[in-house]
């Protein structure tokens, strides 16, 4: 993969992470969107991709170890994301306080920057759609194309320039 798309993929991922800030701190058709647990391991992913593609960005030797990295991280989001799916069409298998939101508000990311890493709302809630689709479906949804595009690029041979 060229060194550009490496920077666009970092920034989209980034964007992504801000749009969710964005969307917990105003909400959406006055509905307050609250970041569970698994939000919270979405966003994680998301900065995984986005460090790891700006880091294959900058350093050139490391560039396929970063590439591995974004993918490993793109994978993880995939599979988190789409538990968060499974349990939005599966609410009972949620319980109200959900054990895992105790676990990751402990950590010390998430008492420097609560804005970013506290979870506060739960797995199951079926919060209104944008443009047709829950948050989780679109995380699903953005993770599984980086994830192709990733593992796409990451097999795909470069053209060597004559020198």
């Amino acid at each position: 993969m060229k060194r550009p798309y490496y920077l666009f993929l970092s920034i989209f991922s980034l964007s992504l992470v801000i749009f969710a800030v964005i969307l917990q701190q105003t909400g959406y058709q006055g509905v307050s969107y609250l970041p569970c647990p698994l939000c919270i391991l979405q966003r994680i992913g998301y900065l995984g991709i986005a460090i790891s593609c700006f880091l294959a960005f900058c350093i050139s030797p490391l560039r396929k170890l970063f590439h591995g990295l974004a993918i490993l991280s793109a994978g993880y989001g995939i599979a988190v994301a789409g538990h968060h799916v499974w349990l939005l069409f599966h609410p009972s298998e949620s319980c109200g306080i959900d054990p895992l939101e105790l676990w990751i508000n402990q950590f010390q990311l998430a008492n420097a920057m609560p804005w970013l890493f506290k979870a506060d709302g739960l797995c199951s809630a079926k919060l209104p759609s944008i443009l047709g689709l829950q948050v989780p479906e679109w995380s699903f949804f953005w993770f599984a194309v980086l994830f192709l595009a990733l593992i796409f690029t990451f097999f795909k041979k470069q053209k060597q320039n004559p020198s």
